[in-house]
């Protein structure tokens, strides 16, 4: 698979990377290279264009005024809705997932648009924040075992019929409706509200969207000694009664 190669773009990690998530671009460039993939990582700060020739696209979680800030610039800047419509493959968490979305409620107070690549729109809950770790049980289409991340947010994620849930939470609240929904997907879009980040705690979900932007339907194993540790850490934790 040397041949091949992979552009990863990290979108705008000077504003929506509070949380750790640039920890995903990490693992997907490093689960590459693994397979002995030549990656190119490309981060594209705010005030620069989205290019529209990446193969993947990696969007982090932020704080709201942040989040508000960078729906407007990929609004303006289109790229990313045009990569999509390329066929590129977009992987979004928490603030990057409700920016992917119709709508969310801005640090204003107010319904801010988002790009509409998902069918999905967010409101701000009126009980107490999601917070704390899940476990989360995946569409079995996906082909991935069981996630675990760490869910912190007051936004509730509403579901429409153009996607499908990306999973079902066994511990937390994932998209805060009180439905057991975590994220969504459509096609090669995918949106969920686990840091950790995700990909160190999931490394399969890393390979899934290599898997996708490759168009094949396996790789050459590669060592999971050390994410192995990490998820059964976790699963252990998130599982223990309280």
């Amino acid at each position: 698979m040397s041949e091949s190669s992979l552009r990863v773009v990290w979108v705008y990690p000077d504003l929506l990377s509070t949380y750790g998530d640039r920890g995903n671009a990490l693992v997907v460039e490093r689960r590459a290279r693994q397979r002995h993939l030549n990656v190119t990582r490309i981060d594209v700060r705010s005030d620069q264009s989205i290019p529209t020739s990446g193969d993947i696209y990696l969007i982090g979680g932020g704080e709201d005024r942040p989040q508000r800030l960078a729906a407007e610039r990929l609004r303006a800047d289109s790229g990313l809705v045009r990569a999509s419509e390329n066929g590129a493959i977009i992987f979004a968490v928490c603030a990057g997932y409700q920016i992917l979305g119709h709508e969310f409620v801005n640090d204003l107070g107010e319904r801010e648009p988002g790009l509409g690549l998902l069918d999905v729109w967010t409101t701000r809950g009126e009980g107490a924040r999601c917070v704390g770790d899940v476990l989360a049980d995946v569409d079995p289409r996906l082909a991935l075992p069981q996630l675990t991340g760490f869910e912190n947010h007051q936004g509730v994620t509403h579901l429409g019929q153009g996607v499908q849930p990306l999973a079902t939470v066994t511990a937390g609240r994932g998209n805060g409706t009180g439905d057991g929904t975590e994220g969504a997907w459509r096609d090669t879009v995918f949106g969920t509200y686990l840091h950790g980040p995700v990909m160190a705690r999931n490394p399969a979900v890393a390979d899934m969207l290599i898997k996708l932007a490759l168009d094949v339907n396996a790789l050459p194993p590669a060592d999971t000694t050390w994410y192995d540790a990490l998820r059964a850490e976790r699963i252990a934790a998130t599982s223990r009664p309280a």
